[in-house]
């Protein structure tokens, strides 16, 4: 044996029993490696399966609570009362924390106590609110019509209450840390500015409702006039009248009128003209576009708008009497109830019967004028003899007490005790505007009689 196939066979025998041994090791590893993976791979797909379940398990579908709802609830409960709400927006958890709104309308028989009763409020609630000052005690005269809104909470109770008086006002009460705190809450309407013009053909009122004129504005002319113009005696066809006032809007609905800002009447062919003016103190008036004041110490008639039915005359034949007796004062024919007012302040100094005069009232005005009103079927109540009265207030109410043929007023002006003509007598006139006012009153009063000249203007143009 040569060199080379000794090493031949010394590297190559032990090559194939290596080899064999080798195999012999990885048969016995590999039949528990493919155990293994085969139990790994088993695990494996099941445990996909097992996720692959759970998965379609999942709901695709967003909580109920998260989505935001508004619904609109209106229903009537047994007794009458009509309730409706609109849930806040947002996740259960958040609306229960601002609480929920509900709208009351208030029906005959309501009251606050049965109203917090039956949602659920305690008494002891109501009476901290009513405690809580003076603007809460207005929630003791709710009226049917009205609207209550309540916010109620499901931990706290009651969180906030609006109580709407009108459309411009309401009461707000809120819960604090310590009680209830009340508000009265004004909301200011927008002023706009409206004007009419018309000729009378029989009576204010009928020309001022074919211009379309509100009834409380036609009034509120007369009035202001009044100290000037009789009313009863000394309007005539042909009279005519233009006022500029206001009207009053709220979210963009009519809610009613507001102030004459100008005015002018010509009767008889003399102008009357009127300017609202509020000066630097607040204090509020008419005057005329020279400054002085609408207002007199007298108005010329007690009673609004009646017929003058007697006359002043000094040789009069009394209807009862059948003699000839002086009728010192005006007679003003009106409906028995019709309201009697004091054509001046002062005090009264007599009140009860009066001879002729059946149930009578006299009212002195400062040492110089009396006033005196006959034939009364009343008197206002809470007026006696030492009450003082003011230009304007209701003393009493026409009837035919005394000797009377009918209900009228029977009315008498007295100057140092002297009995004179009501129509025709010189009426003292009130306070000019302050010297210190007149400036800028200048300025309102050039802008007020701008706007009755455009508003004249308007109407000719119209008219032809």
């Amino acid at each position: 044996m040569n060199y080379r196939q000794a090493s031949l066979r010394d590297y190559q025998a032990p090559l194939h029993s290596g080899r064999r041994r080798g195999a012999r090791r990885a048969l016995r590893w590999l039949l528990p490696a493919t155990f293994a993976v085969a139990a790994i791979a088993v695990f494996l797909l099941s445990s996909l399966d097992a996720n692959a379940l759970r998965v379609q398990e999942v709901p695709l579908e967003l909580p109920a609570s998260s989505i935001p709802q508004t619904v609109e609830i209106e229903q009537e409960g047994a007794d009458g009362l009509v309730t409706s709400h609109t849930p806040a927006a947002g996740p259960a958890a958040t609306a229960a924390s601002r609480g929920e709104w509900k709208t009351l309308t208030i029906r005959e028989g309501d009251s606050l106590a049965r109203i917090f009763s039956e949602q659920g409020l305690k008494a002891s609630e109501l009476h901290k609110i009513l405690k809580s000052g003076s603007i809460a005690k207005k929630l003791t005269r709710i009226y049917p019509g009205q609207t209550l809104k309540l916010r109620l909470s499901d931990d706290t109770g009651l969180e906030e209450l609006v109580y709407e008086i009108d459309a411009m006002n309401s009461v707000q009460i809120r819960r604090q840390d310590d009680g209830y705190d009340a508000q009265l809450v004004v909301k200011v309407p927008e002023r706009r500015s409206r004007h009419a013009t018309a000729t009378i053909e029989s009576s204010l009122f009928g020309a001022a409702q074919k211009a379309g004129l509100p009834e409380s504005i036609a009034a509120e002319l007369a009035s202001l006039f009044g100290w000037d113009i009789d009313f009863a005696l000394d309007i005539r066809r042909g009279d005519q009248f233009t006022v500029v006032y206001e009207e009053l809007y709220l979210d963009g609905d009519r809610i009613g009128t507001g102030d004459i800002l100008a005015a002018e009447f010509v009767n008889r062919g003399k102008s009357y003209q009127a300017i609202r003016y509020a000066d630097a103190s607040g204090h509020v008036d008419y005057y005329t576009p020279e400054g002085r004041s609408m207002r007199k110490s007298f108005l010329r008639t007690p009673v609004a708008f009646s017929r003058i039915s007697s006359r002043f005359s000094l040789g009069r034949k009394h209807p009862i009497l059948n003699r000839i007796r002086a009728h010192k004062g005006v007679d003003y024919a009106a409906p028995r109830g019709t309201p009697v007012k004091s054509t001046g302040a002062g005090r009264i100094v007599w009140r009860g019967r009066k001879g002729g005069y059946g149930k009578a009232i006299v009212i002195q005005h400062g040492s110089k004028y009396s006033t005196l009103y006959g034939h009364l079927s009343r008197y206002r109540r809470g007026l006696k003899v030492g009450s003082r009265v003011q230009q304007g207030q209701v003393i009493g109410y026409v009837g035919s007490t005394g000797l009377a043929t009918g209900p009228h007023l029977h009315y008498e002006f007295r100057v140092n005790g002297v009995h004179r003509n009501p129509l025709t007598v010189r009426l003292p006139a009130a306070a000019p505007l302050p010297a210190r006012f007149r400036d800028d009153f200048r300025q309102v009063s050039q802008s007020s009689l701008a706007l009755l000249r455009l508003a004249k203007t308007n109407a000719v143009a119209l008219r032809d």
